[in-house]
């Protein structure tokens, strides 16, 4: 099979349209990774030519051997679904996890993103604390997440309660909460590390001044997943746009009776009580 017919590429492609027609990835911001199925990388195989080893800048040894379509570092997500060969790749991980050989795409030269440090250490984290489910890693920047990260204290309380409040479905859809990184420069191990200690622990961690990264199952999970992060990023920016307090919102009570009807388990550690 041709690697263009492929669902999960198609999948990948759509996803990252979406994210384009969202606002989310100005010139070449953001990237995408998606850890291939071996199933998924026997139908294309017959197209799949490996290059030279690499060095990751990091050790994944959880991820040895593993198959990753990623986009490209520099590379448009506009271009994504008109220029797919020249905008990201199939990239293939030695039998340590310290090296990565591209094995298709990239036409026209260039190599995996630069935060690919970032997206193996968050997937081998995400893989072993959800059994190998998650398989998606994703990173743009929305515009009213990165807009709190200036007003809101950087804190995983601050930003899960408030992000919470904003709409019913949010507890629901994000019932760990998410986490806080301090702006660090990015595209390093630095920035990698703190990442996945977080992620650990939830599936969306939003890096201050800069924007957000979020795991999930599959593509239709991972985007759902970003989109009503910053959705409810957008409610809030509005409310404190028409003054700086809520004149009601949701408590702590309504938290725990919508996380019993949903069956879902919320820490307690952000059902706080706020100060007056």
């Amino acid at each position: 099979m041709k690697v263009l017919e492929a669902e999960f590429v198609k999948g990948f492609m759509r996803m990252a349209d979406d994210g384009w027609q969202q606002g989310w990835h100005e010139r070449n911001g953001g990237n995408l990774s998606y850890r291939i199925k071996p199933e998924e990388v026997e139908q294309v195989r017959e197209e799949l030519a490996p290059g030279g080893w690499t060095p990751i800048g990091t050790s994944v040894p959880g991820l040895a051997g593993e198959y990753f379509l990623v986009t490209g570092s520099g590379k448009y997500f506009r271009n994504v679904t008109i220029k797919p060969e020249d905008s990201f790749c199939i990239i293939e991980l030695d039998g340590q996890g310290e090296n990565y050989r591209v094995c298709w795409g990239l036409v026209n030269g260039g190599r995996p993103t630069s935060e690919m440090p970032s997206h193996l250490m968050n997937h081998e984290v995400k893989a072993a604390v959800t059994d190998g489910h998650h398989r998606v890693i994703y990173h743009c920047h929305p515009v009213n997440i990165i807009a709190l990260t200036f007003v809101l204290p950087l804190t995983d309380e601050a930003f899960t309660r408030e992000l919470w409040e904003m709409a019913t479905e949010c507890p629901v859809v994000f019932p760990d909460g998410v986490g806080v990184v301090p702006w660090m420069v990015p595209g390093g191990r630095d920035i990698a590390v703190a990442t996945s200690e977080l992620m650990k622990k939830y599936d969306v961690a939003i890096w201050a001044h800069h924007g957000m990264f979020c795991s999930g199952e599959d593509f239709d999970l991972t985007f759902g997943l970003m989109h009503t992060v910053e959705k409810s990023a957008e409610i809030l920016v509005k409310v404190l746009s028409m003054q700086p307090y809520k004149r009601q919102t949701i408590q702590p009570n309504g938290f725990r009776h919508l996380a019993a009807d949903f069956r879902v388990s919320l820490p307690e550690r952000f059902l706080y009580e706020k100060q007056s």
